[in-house]
């Protein structure tokens, strides 16, 4: 039997906040007491905050480990150990690992081939041999605007521990690049596109869509039933695809990108997940809805890190800042995304649930991650 105390803590339970301690005991919470005591044996906290640790949803992380510069590649299970240790340092204890699905293998120079397959056989291989410190299943985010979706989703199936499938329309003028103006900038800054090359790229990536886009919206929402994943939508714009989303059966939304979206979101039952680089940076990186603005509405429900792993602590105690309820801006990284991906057993500090929990000390507008446990062990 293994066992340890955390005491003289600040505790963020689901809906307040108590000085007390936790004792874990063989992988979940034993036990939860108020009071400043310090036992025999325990940590002292000294008043840091003790909280479930983080689950993060939808993160770019691994994709900057694999290529961290523009065709550079890396090898990819030295990747993923680094990428699951960055995330243990900030708090995460659950990660849904987004992967692509749907590629251009018509064009080589498209840098869009196909990888899902072999990584997330990666990187359930080196979950199955204990060397990941945190827990991860996957999250495709399944490419409408693509060639191969059909098959590569084919290639998966319920052992695989997807959790997640987002439906991904990145197609030229739609949704988070509405205006191309925004999404020249980005192409020309990225990929040093010319404007003769950006002009050619908006017509195939188009043609594209209208010629696939149809099956492959039909496959993706198919096969996450098969899979028995959830299924989310990204960067709805307008009420009408936010309508279309909640007919596919769709249950969170990633990034809506206007509060026309997020309002429709609301009506339609579908919780509504937001960027914390967003939040934390004041707004969003390509012009669109500000996560901040959707907090005063009360229509933020989850945070996800996206591209900054750190940012999902730091953008959770600002929510808790500005809504002045800490415990419910923690909910958001922990309680809220645990319930949106069926994840009975985590996300609250209550005695039975899971023991992932963090210590964190908050330095000024800052936080600093002091220890990360999942299922009671320190990692």
């Amino acid at each position: 039997m293994t066992e340890t105390i955390l005491a003289n803590a600040t505790l963020v339970l689901p809906t307040e906040t108590l000085r007390g301690q936790v004792r874990l005991r063989d992988g979940i919470v034993a036990d939860i007491a108020g009071g400043a005591q310090v036992p025999g044996g325990a940590i002292d906290c000294g008043g840091d905050l003790v909280m479930p640790g983080l689950i993060e949803l939808h993160t770019d992380n691994l994709e900057r480990h694999l290529q961290p510069r523009p065709r550079a590649h890396w090898p990819h299970q030295a990747a993923i150990i680094a990428h699951d240790a960055e995330l243990a340092a900030m708090g995460i204890t659950t990660v849904f690992d987004a992967l692509r699905v749907g590629s251009i293998i018509s064009d080589p120079e498209a840098n869009y081939g196909e990888y899902a397959r072999e990584l997330a056989s990666e990187i359930m291989g080196l979950r199955a041999q204990g060397v990941l410190r945190i827990s991860h299943f996957l999250h495709l985010r399944a490419e409408i605007c693509s060639e191969t979706l059909v098959d590569e989703m084919a290639r998966f199936g319920p052992e695989d521990r997807v959790g997640i499938v987002s439906l991904m329309d990145h197609t030229p003028g739609e949704r988070q690049f509405r205006d191309l103006s925004k999404l020249r900038e980005y192409y020309a800054g990225r990929f040093a596109m010319t404007d003769e090359m950006f002009n050619t790229h908006v017509a195939q990536m188009t043609a594209l869509r209208e010629r696939l886009g149809a099956r492959h919206e039909r496959t993706a929402v198919a096969e996450a039933r098969r899979y028995g994943a959830t299924l989310a939508s990204h960067d709805d714009t307008t009420a009408a695809q936010v309508a279309t989303s909640a007919a596919h059966g769709v249950h969170f939304a990633e990034f809506p990108t206007t509060a026309e979206a997020a309002r429709a979101c609301r009506a339609h039952g579908i919780l509504v997940m937001m960027g914390a680089p967003n939040l934390v940076r004041g707004g969003s990186h390509s012009g669109n809805v500000a996560a901040s603005a959707l907090a005063d509405e009360g229509l933020l429900d989850i945070l996800s890190s996206d591209y900054v792993p750190s940012s999902l602590l730091t953008g959770a105690l600002m929510l808790g800042d500005q809504w002045g309820d800490l415990a419910r801006g923690i909910a958001t990284v922990t309680q809220a995304p645990a319930r949106a991906t069926g994840l009975a057993d985590r996300g609250r500090l209550e005695t039975g649930a899971r023991a992932d929990l963090i210590r964190v000390a908050r330095i000024g507008a800052a936080a600093a991650v002091r220890g990360t446990w999942v299922q009671g062990r320190r990692v």
